[in-house]
């Protein structure tokens, strides 16, 4: 699928939405995860929240657009509200006090009131992580720091002098570290830097950083950012730029903005960040398991072996999955895909 053309209001859909919010495919390299989509009740591994279906996008975008004042908005979202992540469910309770003070208002009017004061606090969390950065820049070669204190310096006077046309970009300051080339004894802890990195905020890890990007956006924008995060997105174990290979063995469906927000990091720093997520993993595989013992993921019931396997791997043993629960030994699943893979065969045949 080619990246959809960006008209000045696109119509979101359910197959372009992640373009628009996640740059992250819905076919391509992900397409052998595409059963996992079929899944129903599922936690997020990553978040633990139970991921809202993306064939509930449809019906959502459709109320969404009757929507005109922020009671409306709240009502809406408030259906999904057990499903939004930490800072979404933040945002929805300042959205919903707001709209019992000003019912006929709109959000966007909530976030500008918000503005000054969650800029001001974004740019010290910012600062927070550039200053990790440089923390631990001390332990490289001095021409090796140089280089990395060059780019930190430009983030910071970027950030101070507030400059729309030159605004912070997170994921530019984060390309901008491959641009450097650490020497060869430095590569692992130039690593811990880069993944460092990566906990300068988002709108899906601060409120403040939501705050300052959607008071500039739409209302309905800002309630869309709410619900979609906690949609489903198939998600790589191992990444692709690291190898990760396009079987369901490597994927989970996880809620689009954990996807999103582990981006290229291993897992075992995930972890560190998220020290929950091997919970949350068990809790996947149980329902998982579930929906295969309801008749889901047929000619996939290898996948919780296969993916028990992957995720001890790639946590250096840290997710520990009992599938204590599944009915099939190994070689039952083994067998119950070759069966369905033979039904499959002579169905085609009929046709």
């Amino acid at each position: 699928m080619s990246k959809p053309s960006h008209p000045h209001k696109p119509r979101i859909t359910e197959e372009n939405y992640l373009y628009y919010y996640y740059d992250i495919p819905f076919q391509g390299s992900t397409s052998a995860g595409k059963p996992l989509r079929k899944l129903k009740d599922i936690t997020c591994p990553y978040r633990g929240i139970k991921i809202i279906p993306g064939t509930a996008l449809r019906g959502f975008e459709k109320n969404l657009a009757k929507c005109r004042s922020s009671e409306e908005i709240v009502a809406l979202l408030s259906q999904y509200y057990e499903n939004l992540l930490p800072t979404e469910k933040s945002m929805y309770a300042i959205f919903k006090d707001f709209s019992m003070l000003n019912p006929d208002d709109n959000i966007q009017n909530c976030l500008q009131m918000l503005y000054t004061n969650c800029l001001m606090k974004l740019k010290l969390e910012e600062f927070y992580v550039l200053d990790e950065v440089d923390l631990m820049s001390r332990k490289l070669s001095p021409s090796t720091a140089l280089k990395l204190r060059h780019k930190t310096t430009r983030c910071r006077q970027i950030i101070l002098d507030n400059k729309l046309q030159d605004s912070f970009k997170r994921k530019t300051f984060l390309h901008s570290l491959e641009e450097i080339i650490p020497n060869e004894n430095e590569r692992e802890i130039f690593n811990d830097i880069k993944n460092k990195a990566l906990f300068l905020p988002t709108s899906g890890s601060s409120k403040n950083a939501f705050v300052v990007k959607y008071s500039r956006r739409e209302q309905e924008e800002a309630a869309r950012r709410l619900f979609i995060g906690s949609t489903g997105s198939i998600e790589h174990v191992t990444p692709e730029s690291l190898g990760g290979i396009n079987t369901i063995g490597n994927f989970l469906l996880t809620s689009a903005d954990g996807n999103r927000y582990r981006e290229n990091m291993p897992l075992t720093e995930y972890i560190k960040r998220h020290p929950k997520i091997p919970f949350y993993m068990q809790t996947y595989i149980d329902d998982v398991i579930r929906n295969i013992h309801e008749g889901g993921l047929q000619g996939n019931e290898t996948y919780p072996y296969k993916i028990k396997k992957k995720l001890m791997d790639e946590s250096n043993g840290r997710i520990m999955i009992s599938l204590g629960r599944y009915k099939y030994t190994e070689e039952e699943a083994a067998e119950a895909v070759k069966e369905y893979e033979s039904r499959w065969n002579v169905y085609k045949q009929m046709k």
